[in-house]
C-alpha cells in the first residue's frame, strides 16, 4: 500500500494593516518621527482648541441668517423672489428626473444637494428660507421616486437640461412691465449664472483654439496663437476694465450692453485661453499613429478628431480641465471691482452696515465656506469621472 503525503492548504500572509499598525508604521516607527508625531499633535490641538472656542463661543453668527437672502439673491427684488423660486424648483425637478434614470455620480450629487437641503432645515435660518428649502427637498425626493426606471425618459430630460439656461434667464429677467434688470442681480445666484456661462461657453471656445493652433493652415494657427498668448498675457481685471469702460466706447450712442454680459464674455474669453493650452497638452499627448490609423479606415479628417483624438485628448486633461472650471469659478469674485454685486461685493456691503461693523471674520469665513463647498464639488465630480473613465490606468 502506497504512503500518500497529505499536504495542508497554506493561507497567505494577511497584509492588511489595521489602524494601530498603520500608526506604528508610518507614525511611530522611529524615535524622530514619534517626536514628530507628538509636536504636530501638540500644535494641532492647540490650533483646533483655538478655532473651535472661537466658532462656538466668540463668534456672532447672527449675520448669517439675517443677512442670508441677501447672500443669496442681493439686491433682487422682494416682490419678484417667486421668480428665483420657481426657477430652484424647475432645476429640482430636473435633478430628480436625472437621478432617478441615471444612476452613479448623479445620484450621489442628487443625495448630498437633499442632505444640503436638510441641514438648511435644521439651522436657525428665517421661516421662509426654511419653507423654500422644504419644498425644494420634498420635489427633489418625488422627482427621484418619479423618475426611476423610466429609461425612456432619457432623452427629455436631456432637452429638459439644454433648455433650463434659457428658461432660466427668462424667469430671472421677465417680460413686459414685470422685467427685473440684471443690475438688480447679486449675490450667490450672479455667481453661479457667471460661472455657469462662463463654464460652458470656454469650453467649446478653448477646444476650437486648440485645434486651430495646431492647423496646417497659417491664417488660422497664428490667429489662435496670437489670441491665446495675448490673453494669457494680461490679467483677467484688465478684461473685466476693458468690457466695462472700453467697450461701450467703441458702441453706437444708443446701444447699451448689459455689464453681466460683458462679464460673461469677459469671463468666457480668459478662460478659453487656458482651456485652449490645457486641451493642446491633450492632443499633443495623442501618438501620431491614430491619425494615421483612422487615415488609412478613411475616415476624414473632422471624423478622426470627433471620434478617435478628442475624445482621448479630453480623457487625459481631465484634472486640468475640472482644474481651470475652479479657477473660473473662484474669479467670478473680481467683477465686485466693476460694479457688479455678486457674493463677495454682498459680503462688503453687509460689512458697510453699521449693524454688523467688526463681523469681518464671521462673514468671510462663512463666504469662504460656500466657494469651498462648489469647488470641492467640481473636484469630487471630477475624480468620480476620472476612475470612471481609468485615467491613470492601463
Amino acid at each position: 500500500m502506497e504512503n500518500t503525503a497529505i499536504t495542508q492548504e497554506v493561507k497567505p500572509p494577511n497584509t492588511k494593516k489595521g489602524p494601530v499598525k498603520w500608526l506604528k508604521d508610518n507614525l511611530f516607527n522611529t524615535w524622530y518621527n514619534t517626536i514628530l508625531t507628538c509636536l504636530g499633535l501638540a500644535f494641532l490641538f492647540f490650533v483646533f482648541k483655538g478655532v473651535f472656542t472661537w466658532v462656538f463661543t466668540q463668534a456672532d453668527w447672527e449675520v448669517i441668517p439675517a443677512n442670508l437672502q441677501i447672500f443669496s439673491i442681493g439686491p433682487y427684488p422682494l416682490e419678484q423672489i417667486w421668480r428665483v423660486s420657481t426657477v430652484i424648483y424647475g432645476l429640482a425637478v430636473l435633478l430628480g428626473l436625472s437621478a432617478g434614470i441615471w444612476n452613479g455620480l448623479t445620484r450621489q450629487i442628487t443625495v448630498a444637494i437633499g442632505c444640503i437641503g436638510a441641514i438648511i432645515l435644521l439651522l436657525p435660518f428665517h421661516i421662509p428660507v426654511r419653507e423654500h428649502a422644504l419644498i425644494a427637498t420634498v420635489i427633489l425626493a418625488v422627482s427621484f421616486a418619479i423618475g426611476r426606471n423610466k429609461d425612456n425618459w432619457k432623452r427629455w430630460v436631456v432637452v429638459g437640461w439644454v433648455l433650463s439656461f434659457p428658461w432660466t434667464m427668462m424667469m430671472l429677467h421677465g417680460f413686459g412691465a414685470g422685467t427685473v434688470s440684471t443690475t438688480m442681480w447679486g449675490g450667490l445666484l450672479l455667481t453661479l449664472i457667471l460661472a455657469a456661462v462662463g463654464i460652458v461657453a470656454c469650453f467649446p471656445l478653448g477646444v476650437l483654439l486648440a485645434l486651430g493652433r495646431r492647423s496646417q493652415l497659417p491664417a488660422i494657427r497664428w490667429v489662435s496663437t496670437v489670441y491665446i498668448e495675448t490673453i494669457r498675457g494680461v490679467p483677467l481685471i484688465t478684461l473685466l476694465f476693458m468690457g466695462s469702460i472700453l467697450l461701450p466706447i467703441f458702441m453706437p450712442g444708443d446701444f447699451q450692453l448689459d455689464k453681466v454680459i460683458r462679464a460673461m464674455v469677459a469671463l468666457t474669453l480668459f478662460s478659453a485661453a487656458y482651456m485652449a493650452e490645457n486641451v493642446r497638452g491633450g492632443l499633443q499627448a495623442i501618438p501620431s499613429g491614430q491619425v494615421e490609423a483612422a487615415q488609412a479606415v478613411g475616415l476624414t479628417y473632422p471624423k478622426t478628431m470627433l471620434f478617435i483624438v478628442l475624445p482621448q485628448a479630453l480623457r487625459a486633461v481631465i484634472p486640468a480641465i475640472v482644474g481651470q472650471f475652479i479657477s473660473l469659478f473662484k474669479d467670478t469674485s473680481l467683477v465686485s471691482i466693476v460694479g457688479l454685486v455678486d457674493l463677495l461685493g454682498v459680503a462688503r456691503s453687509v460689512l458697510g452696515n453699521a449693524e454688523w461693523i467688526g463681523l469681518q471674520p464671521e462673514v468671510y469665513l462663512f463666504v469662504a465656506a460656500i466657494y469651498f463647498v462648489f469647488c470641492y464639488a467640481m473636484s469630487f465630480v471630477s475624480q468620480k469621472i476620472e476612475s470612471d473613465l481609468g485615467v491613470g490606468k492601463h
